[in-house]
Parts: C-alpha cells; structure tokens; sequence
C-alpha cells in the first residue's frame, strides 16, 4: 500500500510503481486544511480507478492544536487498520532526501544523538508489516523534474511555504541551499552515517502489546530510550528532549501524564497510566522485583503482563546466579 498525498513525492512514487510493474493500492488522507485538500482527495481516486488500484480515503476531523504529531497519529492509526483489514504486508512512504536533510538539520539544532539525526530508516519493521521508504537517496527536485519530462499531474502544498512553521523555515533557508550545491555529498554522508549507527549497541528485545512495552537483553541506556521513543510515537506520543535526557538517568519516571516507565536491572515496562487500590501483597511483590509505583497499577489490572514481568526477572535473576 502507498500512503499518497497526491504532492510531488508519492505522486512519482506512485509513477515509478507503475513502471516497475509492482502491485500496490494507495492509501490518503484528506485534513480539509486547504481549498485544494478535496480536489487532492478528488485526484486520487481518480488516478486509482485509471489505473485499476483501489483507494482508501480517509476524512479527518479539524486538528485544534499540536497539528503535525496529530495528523502523524491520525495517519498511521488509519495505515495500521487498513494493513489489518485488507492484508497488506508492506507501507510504501515517499519520503525523500530533502525531508531527511530537514529532519537532519532540525534535530542537530535541538540537539540529537546519531539515531535520532538519522531518523528515517529505509526499511522499518512495525506491528504486523514492514513500513519501507524507497526515495530517501533522491532529492525533490530530481523527482519533480522526472514528473514534469512526462507529463504527470501533480500538486503541491502552498502552506510548505509558509515561513511561520520551523520546518519550511529550515527547508527553505537551509535545506534546499545545501542540497542544490552538495547533493551528491550529502547523500554519501546519509550512507556512512546509516553504517555508523548500525555498528551501535543492539536494541533491547521488546516485548509488545496493544498498550504495553516490555524490554529485556541490551539495555543499555540510549538503545533503550530510541526503543522507547519509537514505540511511544506508534502510540501518537512524541518525547520531549527533556522527558529523553530523563530516560537516560532516571529508573522510574511518568511521561505527560500518559505514560509510565519503570527500568529494572533485567527489564523496562512502559504501560499507560492508570489508578486503583492495589493490596499491600501486590505492592511488597513489585518492592522486591524492582518495579516502581507507577506501573504498579497498570499490571495489577493486568495480571497476564504482571505475570509476564515476573517470570522475565526471575529467569533473569537465575542466569545471573549462575
């Protein structure tokens, strides 16, 4: 499946997809935040029927505030039904060099360790699929130019423009100045980095449920708050650069009063918060295993993953007698 926007980018994915004779349907959602939004929406259904895909649309409701980690929940909430539901096994993004050099040049300046400038992998496995990103090594203009030489329709997104938003402000006073002189180094500096991070300490093995994380094997530090971070975003909740320097230092902590984290010797539990009275036999139990206050809660209501928790430190406990 290809999540479409009907812009520059998935407009010559959907292209190239075609040419290469690869089966896809397309994916879009329509945020009605511009005149242009319903003719998009408009565009891919009838790109779709043309060349025989279907096309899932899906209309979202007004986004009051916090728009970009909001529509990026909305998103990918109606991605992850539609892979369930229909059996797609691969998520086609366009994401490109120019959105990787952005992201880049923002999480330098707020300050970032080398997975976190990375940030988008060109293949990323998610909960029941593999999210692939087949563009990241080709620039926008590249693609709008191989557009434009066939005739293709496209549309483009006037609000990227607007200076007010700290992203087209470092796309257009940074990014594009960069890549317009030093495209072919920037693109060879991406692969020695991807080397470079995939040399770094493993990431733990991860336990996963609907709303429930449980990490054992490496834990170290920096591995185990990317984990976190990641699986936190599929929840549509973004970490702060505080709530991640907390993670690196801290055992037990809450994050935006959603979440709670607790970090054993042998294991890390992330559940979302929850409240209720707990007998004093449940308390002294997770006293002993290490675990904090916060998660208490959660795994008292959850006695399976309480049981899971329990059964992972005592394993680990006997390996380290030995």
């Amino acid at each position: 499946m290809l999540a479409f926007s009907a812009g520059i980018d998935s407009t010559a994915l959907f292209y190239l997809l075609l040419h290469e004779k690869v089966p896809f349907d397309i994916a879009h959602v329509n945020y009605h935040t511009r005149e242009q939004s319903d003719a998009e929406a408009d565009h891919a259904r009838a790109l779709a029927a043309q060349y025989g895909k279907q096309c899932h649309v899906h209309d979202s409701g007004e986004i009051s505030e916090n728009f970009e980690a909001e529509a990026r929940r909305i998103r990918y909430g109606f991605f992850d039904t539609l892979m369930e539901a229909h059996g797609y096994d691969v998520l086609l993004t366009a994401h490109q060099l120019d959105d990787r050099l952005e992201w880049l040049l923002m999480q330098l300046c707020k300050g970032a360790g080398l997975p976190e400038l990375l940030g988008m992998a060109p293949v990323t496995d998610r909960e029941g699929y593999r999210l692939v990103r087949p563009l990241l090594d080709t620039g926008k203009n590249d693609l709008r130019a191989w557009l434009d030489a066939h005739g293709y329709r496209y549309f483009e997104d006037a609000s990227n423009r607007d200076p007010r938003h700290t992203r087209n402000r470092f796309r257009t006073q940074h990014a594009a100045p960069l890549l317009e002189q030093f495209q072919s180094g920037i693109r060879n500096s991406f692969a020695f980095l991807s080397r470079d991070a995939a040399a770094l300490a493993p990431l733990p093995e991860a336990v996963i449920d609907s709303d429930f994380l449980m990490l054992t094997g490496s834990l170290e530090r920096a591995a185990l708050m990317r984990t976190v971070d990641r699986w936190l975003k599929r929840q549509g909740y973004l970490l702060r650069q505080g709530e991640k320097e907390r993670i690196l230092a801290e055992d037990n902590l809450v994050l935006g009063r959603r979440y709670a984290l607790s970090i054993t010797p042998r294991c890390a539990i992330v559940t979302p918060i929850a409240e209720g009275s707990m007998p004093k036999s449940f308390r002294e139990s997770c006293r002993v295993l290490g675990i904090g206050a916060a998660v208490r809660p959660y795994l008292y209501a959850h006695p399976d993953h309480f049981t899971a928790v329990r059964e992972k430190l005592a394993a680990a406990a006997g390996e380290a007698r030995k």
